[in-house]
């Protein structure tokens, strides 16, 4: 006999991570709340009462065997943390490979949907090299980054209801293009625009809102890889007195599997140094670390472009947790929040064509020796994200993927 872990585990989707997803198997049946281990996906329903497998307690099985994470993220912290801990004990019990192999499926043969009901979203703007690269492009008199930028974490409201999961195909938006003439064209974007986040999924409620920045953590339940389609020109020309509208919410792509917070334990460094006094109510200086070492690879056509490093965000997913709730806004399970497009000091390690190419001017050159600016119909960018794990292990987030199709 030999345990799920040793006989399934593979480098990235070992016991150390287990991220959860919702998924429909071969025949059919679900959806419903699985975890990833190697190359299998293990429907959790399946497992509660599997031969050999440790009995789980009523609330466990309550908020396990179900279609996806809604009912465990209402749970709050503590279900989250018992969850894992009877899944981790499940998957290690000696003789739990027959059975867990039983009630699996290869990852490749399940329809994978969104893993959890998005409730509100916030995109943030946490990326200091992100922001300054825009700014150098959109305001080359004036500094890089606006006077409030580091003083609190610049985001908006977004749309949920076109939060998509990886591979659903992305329609070229259409909305009120620029023109030299200064009267606006309608018609598809020509600048469209890829964004290399993370995504932070929230849990637990906070109903009279203001979440202290001492509990913020305890909201956050995981995270994924996240690409926030952005249609540069459309964006260009409306965003100024109000914001983004058109050219950001026709889609928005999510990594199928969700990374727990307690699985990236090993991955908590310090933020960058910050040159700034902050309000109290955002200040980090006293608590643990929860900047994320994470890497993230920007693929198209299969060919990669650029690694950004989640590592030097400015701003904190507490952080954004606090500024969002402080002035009384409530939270809700499934709340949602994009770190923004995240970008490091070298052109390599940009997040977006926008910064790749420097506004369309400096074409870059893929591997094929094809030079690109903004995306073409037909093109399929891929994300993906590593982080390290416990004892020199690694976490895979898996990759989120879209493929460019014409506008209607």
């Amino acid at each position: 006999m030999t345990t799920a872990a040793e006989a399934y585990a593979t480098p990235g989707f070992g016991v150390e991570n287990l991220p959860y997803g919702s998924f429909t198997a071969p025949d059919g049946s679900g959806p419903v709340l699985g975890v990833r281990l190697g190359n299998l996906a293990v429907p959790l329903e399946r497992l509660l009462d599997a031969p050999g497998i440790p009995a789980p307690s009523d609330a466990i099985r309550r908020t396990l065997a179900a279609p996806n994470l809604d009912l465990l993220l209402a749970a709050g912290r503590q279900s989250w943390t018992d969850a894992r801990v009877w899944i981790t004990e499940a998957l290690t019990a000696e003789g739990s490979d027959s059975p867990a192999r039983a009630a699996s499926h290869p990852v490749e043969a399940v329809t994978l949907h969104l893993p959890f009901t998005v409730a509100d979203y916030v995109d943030g703007y946490a990326s200091e090299h992100h922001a300054s690269n825009i700014g150098k492009m959109f305001r080359p008199d004036q500094p890089p980054l606006l006077p409030n930028w580091k003083h609190l974490p610049v985001g908006y409201h977004g749309r949920a209801g076109t939060i998509v999961v990886s591979g659903t195909p992305v329609p070229r938006p259409k909305g009120l293009r620029p023109e030299p003439s200064g009267t606006p064209s309608f018609g598809p974007s020509r600048r469209l625009d890829i964004e290399a986040e993370l995504g932070f999924v929230l849990g637990g409620t906070a109903p009279a809102g203001e979440v202290p920045l001492t509990q913020a953590a305890d909201h956050l339940f995981g995270v994924v890889v996240f690409n926030d389609w952005s249609a540069r020109d459309i964006q260009g020309y409306e965003y100024v007195p109000l914001g983004p509208y058109l050219g950001k919410s026709f889609a928005s792509s999510v990594s199928p599997w969700v990374v727990t917070t307690d699985a990236l334990t090993a991955a908590r460094v310090g933020p960058p140094q910050r040159d700034m006094p902050l309000a109290p109510y955002l200040d980090d200086d006293s608590l643990e670390n929860w900047g994320l070492d994470i890497t993230l690879e920007v693929l198209v056509d299969g060919r990669t472009v650029s690694q950004p490093p989640a590592k030097t965000l400015y701003w904190t997913a507490p952080q954004m947790i606090a500024h969002m709730t402080v002035n009384g806004a409530s939270l809700r399970p499934g709340d949602f929040i994009g770190s923004g497009t995240i970008s490091g000091p070298n052109v390599h390690e940009r997040g977006s064509f926008m910064e790749l190419s420097w506004g369309g001017a400096e074409p870059f050159t893929l591997d094929s020796g094809r030079t690109m600016t903004f995306l073409e119909d037909g093109q399929s960018i891929t994300i993906k994200a590593t982080a390290p794990g416990p004892n020199g292990t690694v976490i895979n987030f898996g990759e989120v993927e879209g493929r460019i199709t014409p506008a209607s």
